[in-house]
């Protein structure tokens, strides 16, 4: 049974406490084997410790399946961009560098590329994915666009993202402020601004020129 259009999954940064049980809850999805293929990142580890729960963003127009030169990543047809398959990847890591959202791991033991794939053993039968379903602070959420607006009414959910030039729909949303000016976020211009703690390009380049 697919999932309902309804259920959507959520990611909200700044709900993130950086409990690491959305890590260990992924080990358990059957589709993973006991690896997790979900990471916690720091967003400014030298002057925070604020993390953010990294996840497949499950993109309309997938560049890793794009780049794979075997055929080995397939898009289901409720949009869940799946593990590279066994039988085509060669490893040739063309997805793990293309992606814009640095997403897909090569299993060096397995000659495999792995990530998440949403637990699609549990949302293509309508349950929650096993991260979603552990979150305490529900940075990671799994549900309708009109529980997060009651529940979260002063954030509200992006899917459209630019990198440069490049414009990219996903299937996983993140929630930004309600005030945002945009509905799509411009990851490009972020790197760089200092309000988001992300300007560490601008630091280095600073630093270049001073040299």
């Amino acid at each position: 049974m697919p999932v309902p259009e309804t259920l959507e999954f959520f990611v909200d940064p700044a709900r993130c406490i950086g409990c690491q049980s959305c890590v260990q809850a992924c080990t358990e999805c059957d589709t993973h084997k006991g690896q997790s293929m979900i990471q916690l990142d720091y967003i400014d580890r030298a002057g925070s410790t604020q993390t953010v729960p990294v996840v497949c963003m499950h993109c309309d127009s997938p560049t890793c399946a794009e780049v794979c030169p075997a055929d080995a990543i397939k898009r289901t047809e409720d949009g869940v961009v799946q593990t590279a398959r066994k039988p085509r990847c060669i490893a040739c890591n063309n997805c793990v560098l293309a992606c814009p959202f640095g997403v897909p791991k090569m299993n060096s033991e397995a000659s495999l590329m792995m990530k998440c794939d949403m637990c699609y053993d549990r949302t293509s039968v309508g349950l929650k994915p096993m991260c979603a379903s552990v979150c305490p602070s529900q940075a990671l959420a799994f549900g309708t666009r009109e529980e997060m607006a009651r529940m979260r009414p002063s954030a509200t959910p992006v899917n459209t993202f630019r990198f440069g030039g490049q414009t990219i729909r996903t299937k996983v949303n993140v929630m930004v402020s309600a005030d945002a000016p945009d509905n799509c976020i411009d990851v490009t211009a972020a790197m760089f601004d200092a309000s988001t703690g992300h300007d560490v390009l601008d630091d280095v380049f600073g630093e270049v020129g001073q040299e």
